[in-house]
C-alpha cells in the first residue's frame, strides 16, 4: 500500500474543520491522512462558535448556514433533528453551530478509512518548506513532516485603542478580548461598563452584561453606528437588485454612487436596501480586486463602518433586546471619541469627545471593554506563526496589512511573489484578496475549493 498523502491543517475553527471534512470524504487511490494541529485541543470551536452563551445567536438564519455549498439544507436538517420548530428563517444559538461542525467532522471521520485523522495539540513554532514537503516544528519539540500545510488561522484579538496607556492595559480595569474565557468575571457590577465599539461584538457583550448584574453600559464609537437588523419580511435578492452599472466602473466613488442610485430605484419600487447590499455578495471579490490600493484604503478609512453596519446585520431578536436595553437607559450608545482613561480607586475616569463638538465629557465607569472586533492589521497582531512566516519569507502581508497574499486557488504567496507549492490558506485573512472573508457562505466555498485542489495533487 502506498504511503499516505499527509496534510497538516493548522487551526480547528470553521475553515480548518471543513477543509479536513472535505479531505476525509475524498475517495482517492492514495490514502490521505489529515493532521489537525491547534494549541487548545478544542475542535470546531473557534472564536465565532466557541461561545456557550444563549444570548449569542448566528447572524444568518439556519437555512443559509449549511457547511456544504452543494447541500444548502444540511444545517437546517441538523437543527430540526434537535428541535422540530426550527425553520429556515430561525436564528439559532452559535453554540449549536459549533456542535454541528463537530458532528460533521465526526461523521466524515467515521466514514473514512482507519487512522485518517490525527489530532495534534500543540502550537506551531516554525515551518520549513521544500519543493514538495514541509517540516512543522511544534512547541513540544516534535517535528511533523507532511506533504501539504493548510493554514486555517483565524481572527486575532482586538487591537488596543491607542488612547490606553500600557499601564492601564495591564490593569484589572481593562478587558481586551471579550471572547477570552472568564472575561465576565472581571467586570465590576457597581458601575457602568464602557464598551469601545458599537458593532456586533458590542451587542453580544451588552446582552451578557445585563443578566450578569452590571448596572449599565455606555458604548462609544466615532460615528455611533450600530448594525442594522435582518428583516425576515424582505424577499431574497435577485439579479434585478444589483446596480446595473456596478461592473462598468472601477473607483470607490463610482461604486458608492452606483449603489446609492440603485437603492433609490429599488426602494421606489417597494423594494429594500438589503436586497441591493445582498446582491453584491457574489461579486464582492471582483469589485474589490478592481480597486487600486489607494481606493481600497479610502474604503477602509471612510466607508467601511457604514458598509459593515448594513452588510453584517444582527439577528432580529438580538436587535430587539438591545433596543429594549437602550429604551430603559441601561445602555447608552454615543458617537464619541476616546480621549483619555485613568484608573482611580475602584473605577475608571474616562474622557470622551462627542462627535462634532469641541467639548470633552468625563464618564465614571467600572471598566473598559474592547468591542472593536478582531485586529485588522496582521503585522501588529503578535501572532507567532504569522511573524515567523513573514520573517522567513514564506508569506507576505498585503499592502494594507489586512491579511496575507493568497492566489485564487488558495496558495500562499511568498515574499518574492512566488505561489507556494506546499502552503495553502483558508480563513478570514482572505479579506486581503476578496475584501471580505468572514461569512460561512464564502468560507465554505473556499474550503471546498482548496481541499479539491489538494485531492488532485494527492496522486
Amino acid at each position: 500500500m502506498s504511503e499516505p498523502f499527509r496534510v497538516a491543517v493548522v487551526g480547528a475553527g470553521f475553515s480548518g474543520v471543513m477543509t479536513a471534512v472535505h479531505l476525509l470524504r475524498a475517495r482517492t487511490g492514495r490514502p490521505i491522512r489529515v493532521l489537525m494541529v491547534n494549541r487548545s485541543g478544542a475542535m470546531a470551536r473557534g472564536v465565532a462558535y466557541g461561545t456557550q452563551s444563549p444570548n449569542h445567536l448566528l447572524n444568518v438564519p439556519a437555512g443559509r448556514m449549511s457547511a456544504f455549498p452543494d447541500d444548502p439544507g444540511h444545517f437546517l436538517r441538523y437543527c430540526q433533528g434537535k428541535d422540530v420548530s426550527v425553520t429556515a428563517g430561525t436564528f439559532v444559538a452559535r453554540s449549536i453551530y459549533g456542535e454541528y461542525l463537530g458532528d460533521t467532522l465526526a461523521q466524515a471521520l467515521n466514514a473514512a478509512a482507519p487512522n485518517s485523522l490525527e489530532q495534534v495539540v500543540a502550537e506551531v513554532r516554525a515551518i520549513r518548506t521544500g519543493a514538495t514537503t514541509a517540516d512543522i516544528e511544534l512547541s513540544d519539540g516534535r517535528v511533523l513532516t507532511v506533504d501539504r500545510v493548510v493554514l486555517a488561522v483565524g481572527h486575532h484579538p482586538p487591537a488596543h485603542p491607542s488612547e490606553l496607556t500600557e499601564e492601564f492595559r495591564a490593569s484589572g480595569f481593562y478587558v481586551r478580548d471579550p471572547w477570552a474565557k472568564g472575561w465576565l468575571d472581571r467586570v465590576p457590577r457597581h458601575l457602568p461598563a464602557l464598551l469601545v465599539g458599537t458593532g456586533l461584538t458590542m451587542l453580544d457583550v451588552a446582552l451578557d452584561l445585563k443578566p450578569a448584574g452590571v448596572v449599565g453600559a455606555v458604548a462609544i464609537s466615532r460615528r455611533g453606528l450600530m448594525p442594522q437588523p435582518h428583516d425576515p419580511t424582505v424577499a431574497p435578492a435577485e439579479p434585478a437588485h444589483r446596480p446595473p452599472d456596478i461592473e462598468d466602473v472601477n473607483t470607490i466613488r463610482e461604486y458608492l454612487a452606483a449603489v446609492r442610485r440603485c437603492v433609490e430605484a429599488v426602494e421606489a419600487n417597494d423594494g429594500n436596501w438589503r436586497q441591493v447590499v445582498d446582491s453584491l455578495r457574489p461579486i464582492t471579490p471582483q469589485l474589490w480586486q478592481r480597486l487600486s490600493v489607494d481606493d481600497r484604503e479610502r474604503f477602509l478609512r471612510h466607508l467601511r463602518p457604514f458598509w459593515d453596519a448594513h452588510r453584517h446585520r444582527a439577528a432580529p431578536s438580538c436587535m430587539k433586546a438591545v433596543d429594549e436595553l437602550r429604551a430603559s437607559d441601561w445602555l447608552r450608545v454615543r458617537a464619541a471619541r476616546l480621549v483619555n482613561v485613568v484608573a482611580t480607586g475602584d473605577g475608571v475616569d474616562v474622557t470622551v469627545q462627542p462627535r462634532g463638538q469641541d467639548r470633552h465629557e468625563t464618564l465614571r465607569v467600572g471598566c473598559v471593554i474592547n468591542c472593536t472586533g478582531p485586529s485588522s492589521d496582521v503585522t501588529t497582531a503578535n501572532d507567532p506563526l504569522l511573524t515567523h512566516l513573514f520573517s522567513a519569507g514564506l508569506a507576505r502581508p498585503d499592502p494594507l496589512r489586512m491579511g496575507i497574499d493568497v492566489t485564487g486557488d488558495g496558495a500562499v504567496v511568498s515574499a518574492d511573489g512566488t505561489p507556494s507549492a506546499v502552503l495553502g490558506y483558508v480563513g478570514p485573512l482572505l479579506r486581503a484578496r476578496d475584501g471580505e472573508g468572514t461569512a460561512v457562505p464564502e468560507l465554505r466555498a473556499h474550503a471546498a475549493r482548496l481541499a479539491a485542489r489538494l485531492v488532485g495533487e494527492c496522486g
